[in-house]
């Protein structure tokens, strides 16, 4: 075995301390800074280093002699442990972008159970019966409500019928009903006459509507055609007597445009106003329409049918209409059904321009000698 060599020490360095136990290179961190001189330990030759790696491991007995192991405030510089690193702070030209936070997924309904198919050739399932609501449930014991009752039988409007519940004029199946009551088919509805002696009394205004009035309020600076229903405006040959509150409560059963002219209805009664203009009112309106057009020879046939019928308007087909010619430039047109500017709209579409319009006719009711302007009582002969 070859000597060990030995280090010299440098004049005025301290001497190691035998019992100074051994600093293995693996227990402390390693630092930038070479450890000191007199803590290097000479390597041992390779012989007896692989004869220390294949002996097991010995464990050194303790000794109370040892000075204790110095603190770590103590130790060199070297053996201390590493000081944190202050939290980077952001780069100014890069801005930080937010993590996006995940999101709970909306619970999706549970999907009903699956049904078998059926085979082929059988014959087809049949569905089920309309489901009938319970006995104790408020529709069946409950029924309709009494003011809808009246209306859909015609005996009086929605604003009549509460009006009369609310004086006392209704009863079912003899007691006296109150507003919001809901009765059902079976029940016995008696109206008081004086009811009926009050609707009389309810009038209707017939009036020859002029150019630059609106069929119902007020828009756009025009005014409303109920404001010519005053006893200056009544036709003369109209012997009823006027009363203010004829003038009251008026509501147009129809419309006429504001360049259009002719008649216009105005009732205090709602069952007039839902003949007219209800739903399913098949009441006719005749009108004289004076056109224009640019067709050589006259207006021919096809446009003539197409205007009867073949037209439609805001995506829904037109009922059949009766368009004939009252003379040389004016058409007569006969609807059943009052959509907004309706003529005008077809005419355009067929390549005519309308130059006037006037209403002549509302069912079996006719404007007649009625003049511009004026009005006149609905008298008791007539029925629309």
């Amino acid at each position: 075995m070859s000597e060990r060599p030995t280090l010299k020490l440098k004049p005025g360095a301290q001497t190691r301390d035998p019992r100074r136990l051994r600093v293995r290179a693996g227990s402390a961190p390693r630092t930038a800074k070479p450890p000191a001189a007199t803590e290097i330990a000479a390597a041992p030759p390779p012989e007896e280093k692989r004869r220390r790696d294949a002996a097991p491991p010995q464990r050194r007995p303790q000794r109370s002699d040892r000075p204790p192991a110095p603190s770590t405030a103590a130790r060199p510089a070297s053996t201390q442990a590493p000081k944190a690193r202050p939290p980077r702070s952001p780069r100014p030209d890069k801005p930080e972008t937010a993590v996006p936070q995940p999101t709970a997924k909306p619970r999706r309904p549970p999907l009903p159970p699956a049904r078998p198919l059926a085979a082929p050739g059988a014959p087809a399932r049949r569905a089920p019966p309309p489901r009938q609501p319970p006995t104790g449930s408020r529709t069946a014991t409950e029924g309709m409500r009494l003011s809808k009752a009246l209306t859909e039988q015609g005996i009086a409007s929605r604003r009549e019928a509460d009006d009369w519940i609310a004086a006392g004029w209704v009863r079912v199946d003899g007691q006296m009903a109150v507003l919001g009551q809901r009765v059902r088919p079976e029940q016995r509805i008696d109206i008081d006459p004086a009811a009926r002696k009050e609707q009389a009394r309810s009038v209707t205004i017939l009036l020859n509507k002029p150019v630059g009035h609106v069929s119902g309020q007020a828009e756009d600076g025009y005014p409303p055609a109920a404001e010519l229903v005053t006893e200056a405006n009544k036709w003369a040959d109209d012997k009823r007597p006027f009363h203010p509150g004829h003038a009251r409560g008026l509501a147009p059963a129809g419309r006429l445009d504001i360049d259009s002219t002719g008649l216009l209805v105005l009732t205090q009664d709602g069952r007039i106003a839902k003949l007219l203009i209800g739903e399913n009112s098949l009441v006719e309106k005749e009108y004289l329409v004076r056109v224009a057009h640019a067709f050589e020879g006259g207006v021919p046939d096809r446009v003539m049918q197409l205007l009867r019928h073949g037209l439609e308007l805001d995506g829904e087909a037109l009922k059949p209409a009766k368009v004939s010619w009252a003379n040389e430039d004016q058409l007569r047109v006969v609807l059943q059904q009052g959509k907004k500017r309706q003529i005008r709209r077809m005419c355009e579409a067929v390549g005519l321009q309308v130059l006037g319009l006037k209403r002549v006719r509302i069912g079996s009711v006719v404007l007649g000698k009625l003049p511009a302007g004026q009005w006149r009582y609905l008298r008791d002969d007539e029925r629309f």
